[in-house]
């Protein structure tokens, strides 16, 4: 990697934008503070990836942390909407901050069927442009082509391209870019670890920017995407977002030194710490869902004939932890004066908290759960 070379700048009509050089090449990794980080970072992946493996129902929890994920990967992007506000009805949203919240669910909706289409469809061209279209149905940048790799010039930061901070190469080149990274992804001739792989994949995909709108939010997208599409997860568990979003100046640094100092090596060990405090992140997380898991269901069992209701209603919660009576009572098939009676015994154990503070229409919140996801 002492040898690379991550591309040129190349002279258009008055700026002069990047062009990265391919991937799909020979890769030797000689930097051993780079393969020692490697070693922990699989480590504590493949420790996550079997967590998750003996965890019952485990498709319940992964609902929030994509939904995690969707909310911090757009806040990158200026996105405003928390966890709380995500999991509320588009209706009980704001008028002014439904844009944002109709961006967040895109997210949801977009990483799901992806993972779904991994079942038929090989990590691709046509998997990111499909992830890209259900990504930006009918929110702030529809008109921007979804679904389509770019036919003009886009640039980053700056009011115009005159004084942008990054102008990604040429829309005429786009199409072998992003062909290069899928032969790249497929190439069994030449090893390359794959968490490298992933970090290297993300790198090139920013750098060659290939929409004209969302390529933040499908390149981190597509981290987790790689992960399980290479079976390195069974379950897409691990997601870098908040890790980046914390770190955010560092992201956008890191990348820019690779473009600017063919700084490879700093970029992977950024990645690569993140993977590690990601992945220990989540699984201290299903953890922490497990006892309380157990904690709620000896509080359960005191309730007599109201406990198998009471169960309805925490398996609803731990996939939408915020609740109103009406939806207590539909998910229990109870009255709604017995809905109410539900209500007020898991508020006595802690496990509701009434947020709205609102005599009608109140909202309650699984409080424990939702802070084991922030």
């Amino acid at each position: 990697m002492k040898s690379f070379q991550a591309g040129r700048y190349t002279q258009r009509a008055h700026y002069k934008s990047f062009q990265p050089a391919p991937i799909n090449r020979a890769w030797v990794v000689d930097d051993m503070s780079l393969l020692q980080l490697l070693g922990q970072a699989d480590r504590e992946l493949g420790r996550l990836d079997m967590y998750s493996e003996y965890i019952p129902n485990i498709d319940l929890f992964i609902r929030m942390h994509v939904l995690k994920e969707a909310t911090q990967s757009s806040k990158i992007e200026g996105t405003q909407t928390n966890m709380e506000e995500a999991l509320l009805a588009k209706e009980d949203v704001a008028v002014e901050r439904r844009d944002d919240w109709e961006e967040v669910h895109n997210y949801v909706a977009a990483m799901n069927r992806a993972v779904d289409r991994l079942q038929t469809l090989p990590f691709s061209a046509r998997l990111i442009r499909e992830t890209h279209k259900t990504l930006m149905q009918g929110v702030r940048g529809k008109h921007k082509q979804p679904g389509e790799f770019r036919h003009s010039q886009n640039w980053i930061g700056g009011a115009s391209i005159n004084d942008a901070i990054f102008i990604p190469p040429s829309h005429e080149t786009v199409g072998e870019l992003i062909t290069d990274i899928g032969k790249f992804v497929h190439n069994e001739q030449q090893y390359f670890p794959e968490l490298l792989k992933a970090a290297l994949v993300h790198y090139q995909f920013e750098t060659i920017h290939p929409f004209l709108d969302g390529n933040g939010r499908v390149g981190r997208l597509l981290i987790t995407l790689y992960l399980v599409s290479r079976g390195i997860l069974k379950q897409p568990v691990l997601y870098l977002s908040d890790f980046f979003e914390r770190n955010r100046q560092l992201y956008y640094d890191n990348l820019m030194r690779v473009r600017e100092k063919n700084d490879l090596q700093q970029w992977f060990k950024f990645f690569l710490v993140g993977v590690i405090e990601t992945a220990k992140s989540s699984t201290t997380t299903f953890d922490n869902i497990l006892k309380l898991q157990k904690q709620v269901e000896i509080q359960l069992q005191t309730l007599g004939s109201r406990a198998a209701n009471a169960q309805k209603v925490m398996y609803h919660l731990y996939q939408h932890p915020m609740v109103d009576a009406a939806k207590v009572g539909a998910v229990a098939e109870v009255s709604p004066a017995s809905a109410y009676k539900l209500i007020a015994d898991l508020e006595h154990f802690g496990i509701l908290r009434e947020i709205t503070g609102a005599k009608r229409g109140k909202m309650y919140a699984f409080d424990a759960y939702l802070k084991l996801f922030k």
